[in-house]
């Protein structure tokens, strides 16, 4: 099979020429630290083999146990948040049918998730939803604390307990845990459920191609050796060794940078399949959350097109010039579908009577990047051949390595997320967590003083 390609011709315009090939050594430096672990948050390289490193064994194990979710389940709930979940769902929601939720799959459970979140009514309604379903959980917290997945983890564990009874729900309740250490692995190993562990050395967002996102897209019924397969060979095209113009990840952690410099502090991720909408959250975890630390960073944004264009679309054209745009394009479809002829024409759309649907979304791509480029927007294309799990691993991989590589560029630590934990401060302060005696009297003062 060939390879997702990187066009950045109408990017690297808007820019002096030789820019990009200006940070060549830059780039191959930042690679290389990357390999020999010199890099800032070196202890979370994990992610930077583990295509090549996952075996045959380890995978067929993964699809055992999704086997036996499958076998016994209705509906599967994936309780995680941000990496713990952006992963599975991306992947799931792009191979899935559009309307899988309403049609009855005797095949495949509905995969469900939570603990992303702390709304009432959601949690509410999905409990409501499995109240006659044979569900079960799988439960992904390295820790088991973090509030959001084990305030849900909690409450569908006796849930499912009290409708299948609690040895039956011993055999569909999944841990994807740390090895040794936390509640959830205290909880997996008293209870006697099936786990999986997280390594040590892969944080959250680099996490979808170890079980964290593998057991949810087995169960969901997809390849997950293809996908595996898309990453190795992706991995290889962008290895240490491969020439800078030939490198697709070199490539565009060097244009980025370059435009970064030149003010285009905004990259929009835009595609034109609804599908990809996940993706793009979990892109937007993985570079934002990797970058924007140190007052330094482009701000990773979304759009779906066409959709957006009838929104964001007029900012994109004419608003400030502070932005670059990266498409996601899909070269073929899976389903084949033709614009029909109507004798009134009402609407006057004839001149499309059989086309395929996929040529007028072709062409509204084409003349929206013709468009922004006018406009002022430097574009980068990826190229996809097909929406599959094959092309999905590649995907995953490329924007993977690329980050890794270009936060050191920017001289970063694409590793850590330390911003993280200031609402978490506070929340629990204002939530009289034991232990945050000090910070929930300081908090109250402020607010009283601010009211």
């Amino acid at each position: 099979m060939s390879n997702i390609k990187l066009d950045i011709t109408k990017a690297a315009c808007f820019l002096e020429a030789g820019a990009v090939k200006a940070f060549e050594p830059c780039v191959k430096n930042a690679q290389q630290a990357l390999e020999e672990g010199t890099c800032p948050g070196n202890d979370f390289l994990g992610w930077l083999h583990l295509p090549t490193e996952i075996t045959p064994a380890f995978l067929d194990e993964i699809e055992a146990t999704a086997k036996v979710l499958r076998d016994n389940c209705e509906a599967v709930v994936v309780a995680g948040i941000g990496g713990s979940y952006l992963g599975a769902r991306a992947v799931i929601e792009a191979l899935s049918n559009s309307f899988g939720w309403l049609i009855q799959d005797k095949k495949n459970p509905i995969i469900l998730f939570a603990g992303n979140n702390i709304g009432e009514d959601y949690l509410f309604e999905l409990t409501e939803y499995l109240k006659d379903k044979k569900f079960g959980v799988i439960n992904i917290s390295k820790s088991g604390t973090t509030t959001e997945t084990a305030l849900t983890f909690r409450l569908l564990k006796k849930q499912c307990e009290a409708q299948r009874g609690k040895e039956e729900a011993k055999k569909v309740i999944v841990a994807v845990t740390d090895a040794k250490r936390g509640a959830a692995r205290t909880c997996a190993d008293k209870e006697g459920y099936k786990s999986f562990i997280i390594p040590d050395n892969v944080g959250g967002r680099f996490s979808v191609l170890t079980p964290v996102g593998l057991l949810p897209i087995a169960c969901a019924g997809f390849d997950i050796k293809q996908l595996v397969k898309g990453a190795q060979d992706m991995e290889k095209a962008c290895g240490k060794d491969v020439a800078f113009e030939e490198n697709p990840a070199a490539q565009y952690a060097a244009v980025r940078n370059a435009l970064y410099g030149k003010g285009k502090k905004i990259e929009i991720m835009v595609n034109y399949q609804p599908k990809l909408h996940y993706f793009s959250e979990w892109w937007k975890q993985l570079y934002g959350e990797s970058e924007g630390k140190d007052k330094k960073g482009i701000f990773p944004a979304s759009v779906d097109f066409t959709t957006d264009l009838h929104s964001m679309g007029q900012w994109i054209q004419d608003g400030e010039r502070t932005i670059f745009e990266t498409v996601i394009s899909i070269e073929e479809p899976e389903k084949k579908l033709l614009f029909p002829e109507d004798e009134e024409n009402l609407d006057g759309l004839n001149f499309l009577a059989g086309k395929r649907v996929d040529e007028v979304n072709k062409m509204a791509e084409l003349g929206t990047r013709l468009a922004h480029v006018d406009g002022g927007v430097p574009n980068i294309r990826i190229s996809v051949p097909k929406l599959n799990e094959y092309y999905i691993g590649q995907l995953i991989f490329f924007f993977e390595i690329a980050c890794g590589i270009s936060g050191n560029v920017l001289g970063v630590n694409p590793f850590n997320q330390p911003g993280v934990e200031a609402y978490k401060k506070n929340m629990f302060a204002l939530l009289d967590k034991p232990g945050y005696e000090a910070d929930s009297k300081a908090i109250k003062e402020r607010l009283a003083k601010e009211q």
